[in-house]
């Protein structure tokens, strides 16, 4: 099987990493890609929200997958005009990327499919702005309608910077606050079956304590030692099932990758958010902990036939994955910065921890930073412990001018199995 994937982030990585470790697999390539991807797939140029020039070198490469890895082309597109050139594509349709790309689109699902989530106002005017965040109240959750990588939305106990937000977008959701912790539970869907994987926790929060800005992501962890072992049947039910289910009833049906972001509540799992896409950095940890072949799952995805397949298996072992971010991440992040110790991790750390790369490129022999979340450094181990445990070791030999990560990945999971 050939295989093109498009992105180039530390979720593309993971997702390269496993399909090079797949025998089904004779060649791999990735555009754009990163220093990272290059050790396993041959970097390709493409605009990645070009939808003609993805099918075109999809036919050059005679690729028999592609899978297309971030929101932006998607909801651009993307994986319409490569289905049109007659090539498998995993990802969902312009159309049913709606369900990440706005998130009104989603509530107006979930409602139809009677999915549990956050009662919420969708407001165009700073008079909508104002009642909506009178009627619930401290603390304020708003969120942009549109894409926003990671950072369209706003927790606040400050009425002031809640209206800012909300009215620096053109179109908001302003939703009740839901508290209980959060899980992220993927599901890999061809539009009718639905396979949910191992579920995952990440932190969004910049600092240690989860305090400091929200970001795209500082770490996480999986599995969940705390959660009920229930937890993905009833999602699956009352979740996954009836919004693809839902999806298909409105003619817009959804294969690909759902990505469902919950809390769970005192009153029970609701939904926080939809993604139409694997989430980073909680693909680093779920594929971590894979051990079907990856390559014939998606495919499966993208040709309608997942119900063929027999169950997903996975490692009994845990895994934890740390992201180095640049200075001032997630702010404007500081790029061009030498990365180094890459090789002794190599060395000293392999098979057990590993770094896949985010924003990195190469500057003649040297690998240096590109982004605002440069690496995440993943390790698994027996359990929790062990697998924090690997991945700070390795973490520690990783140098970054000005790097920042968190210090507290899965520390209280760990103390609490």
């Amino acid at each position: 099987m050939k295989v093109l994937v498009i992105g180039g982030g530390a979720r593309e990585h993971a997702l390269c990493r496993s399909l090079s470790l797949d025998p089904a697999v004779t060649a791999l390539h990735c555009a754009p890609g990163n220093a990272g991807i290059a050790e396993v797939a041959e970097l390709r140029q493409v605009d990645a929200l070009d939808g003609a020039a993805v099918a075109a070198l999809a036919t050059e490469l005679d690729a028999d997958l592609v899978v297309v890895g971030p929101e932006a082309p998607l909801v651009a597109g993307v994986a319409d005009a490569v289905r049109a050139a007659g090539i498998p594509v995993f990802g969902p349709s312009g159309e049913a990327a709606q369900i990440e790309g706005s998130k009104a689109f989603a509530k107006d699902v979930m409602a139809g499919a009677g999915v549990p989530t956050a009662r919420s106002y969708v407001c165009t005017t700073p008079a909508e702005v104002e009642e909506a965040l009178d009627a619930f109240g401290a603390p304020y959750v708003v969120k942009d309608d549109g894409l926003a990588a990671g950072k369209g939305v706003v927790v606040t106990g400050d009425l002031d910077a809640a209206r800012a937000h909300a009215n620096a977008c053109e179109r908001v959701v302003i939703e009740e606050f839901l508290d209980g912790p959060e899980v992220s539970l993927f599901a890999i869907t061809d539009g009718e079956t639905v396979l949910p994987l191992q579920p995952a926790q990440d932190f969004k929060r910049a600092l240690d304590g989860d305090e400091g800005p929200n970001t795209g992501g500082m770490g996480a962890y999986s599995p969940l030692p705390w959660a009920d072992a229930k937890l993905v049947d009833e999602v699956l039910e009352t979740v996954l099932q009836p919004t693809v289910d839902e999806m298909r009833r409105r003619g817009t049906p959804f294969s690909g990758l759902l990505y469902a972001g919950l809390a769970i509540t005192g009153r029970g799992v609701r939904v926080i958010e939809f993604n139409a896409r694997f989430g980073d950095p909680e693909t680093q940890v779920v594929l971590a902990r894979l051990k079907t072949p990856l390559a014939g799952v998606l495919l499966a995805a993208a040709n309608g036939t997942l119900a063929d397949l027999p169950p997903l298996r996975w490692s009994d072992d845990a895994a934890v994955t740390v992201v180095i971010a640049s200075h001032n991440y997630p702010g404007t992040p500081r790029t061009g910065d030498p990365i180094t110790g890459l090789d002794a991790v190599a060395a000293e750390d392999a098979p057990h921890a590993y770094v896949l790369h985010a924003g990195t490129r190469h500057d003649g022999d040297a690998v240096v930073s590109a982004g605002g979340r440069v690496l995440s450094v993943t390790a698994a181990g027996a359990d929790l412990t062990e697998a924090r445990d690997r991945a700070y070791r390795a973490l520690a030999r990783v140098r970054l001018d000005g790097s920042q990560h968190r210090t507290d990945i899965a520390a209280k999971a760990a103390s609490e199995a």
